[in-house]
């Protein structure tokens, strides 16, 4: 091994979980959820690892095509180096969309790689360290479910020491109301918010929808409209009384200075998997802290909890899905949390950011992997 530890090889499997029942928002129709896992090898012999959602893309071609080969030699101790390395190797492809999402996945990875190099978990190679953290349970999965089998999910949270709850959208939008009606009815004290998954195609729909959760008490009306037009947003903030919550699937060139400038949010939903990895998240941070606009994540809670206490972001609710409702099948045989008064308690302390794969779980699914990143787990 040389003096300096170098990065030697990237690879990419991906994992398809087939859903027991469809998902459903509009036209966008999940029968799957497809994930890619992304590891970074060292020169030392020590590897990083980071998932995301491909989102159908062909993410994996994409990071053997233009991203591996930026990566392969650099240190492994300067992973906001590599990123920016692979980045402006493609400004067109990885500023934006699928690039940036496959390259923020790698940058995890190669963090995670970094932080094991310098033998600490990622809390401490950030400069801070784990903390407590809110946590939202994702109930009302899959959103075919009725009002009553939602109102139990609720409850069984509930017993637990949850406190903040997320709906999706029902299939209709009379659907989406009684779902939310019964579970205010019964936990008139829970925080409620509700996922639009970009339902609403135009201003005008979604304000119709927006105004129709009047009275509910609603945290926030979630991912209204398709992203791309912080205008409309905008019109629809100014449309309702509901808060509105966008940013995670817009990981991209704009990202979050469009929404920012148009004052179109009332939270910034962050993802590290789609938004520039940790090396874009503190300036991320930094931006809406600026403007006084709160931050909340999408998913991946197990990499999530601890970068953003580590950052300071404390007051970020972490997002859990139900295990087994096909919320997030890859989180749903990693350590479980433990909530005590709508805080979980800090993540085991290990190397990098833990672990992020269990082997068994991803043997009973459809796997790719054709550069054998799974071989020796």
């Amino acid at each position: 091994m040389t003096d300096v530890d170098r990065i030697t090889r990237v690879r990419v499997a991906t994992i398809l979980h087939v859903l027991e029942v469809p998902i459903v928002f509009g036209t966008w129709i999940m029968r799957h959820r497809e994930f890619a896992l992304v590891r970074v090898d060292a020169e030392s012999g020590l590897s990083g690892f980071a998932y995301g959602l491909t989102r159908d893309g062909p993410l994996g071609a994409l990071v053997d095509r233009t991203i591996a080969p930026a990566y392969v030699g650099r240190e492994v101790g300067d992973p906001a180096g590599s990123f920016h390395a692979a980045l402006w190797t493609n400004n067109a492809v990885h500023a934006a969309g699928l690039g940036m999402r496959a390259l923020s996945v790698v940058d995890l990875a190669a963090w995670d790689l970094a932080a094991k190099a310098a033998g600490q978990d990622i809390a401490t190679y950030l400069g801070g360290e784990r903390r407590p953290m809110p946590v939202t349970g994702i109930v009302g999965y899959p959103p075919s479910i009725s009002p009553e089998a939602t109102v139990d999910q609720i409850a069984g949270l509930w017993a637990v020491g949850w406190r903040r709850f997320k709906l999706p959208i029902a299939p209709t939008p009379d659907a989406s109301i009684a779902r939310m009606r019964a579970a205010r009815e019964a936990f008139p004290e829970a925080w409620l918010g509700i996922d639009n998954n970009f339902y609403s195609k135009t201003a005008a729909d979604a304000i119709e929808f927006g105004r129709r959760l009047d009275g509910l008490d609603i945290g926030w009306f979630e991912d209204i409209v398709p992203p791309g037009d912080a205008a409309m947003v905008a019109e629809i903030r100014a449309g309702i009384g509901t808060p509105i919550a966008m940013g995670d699937e817009q990981g991209g060139s704009y990202h979050p200075q469009a929404l920012l400038a148009f004052d179109a949010v009332d939270v910034l939903r962050v993802d590290v998997t789609t938004n520039g990895g940790l090396t874009r998240l503190r300036d991320i941070l930094d931006t809406a802290r600026e403007r006084g606009v709160a931050v909340a994540p999408h998913m991946f809670p197990h990499i999530h909890s601890q970068v953003l206490a580590a950052l300071g972001r404390t007051d970020a609710p972490i997002e859990w899905g139900i295990p087994g409702t096909g919320v997030h099948p890859m989180d749903d045989s990693l350590r479980q949390p433990v909530v005590r008064d709508g805080l979980m308690d800090p993540l085991p302390e290990l190397p990098g950011m833990g672990a992020l794969v269990d082997p068994a779980w991803v043997a009973t699914q459809q796997v790719t992997d054709p550069g054998g990143l799974l071989a020796d787990l």
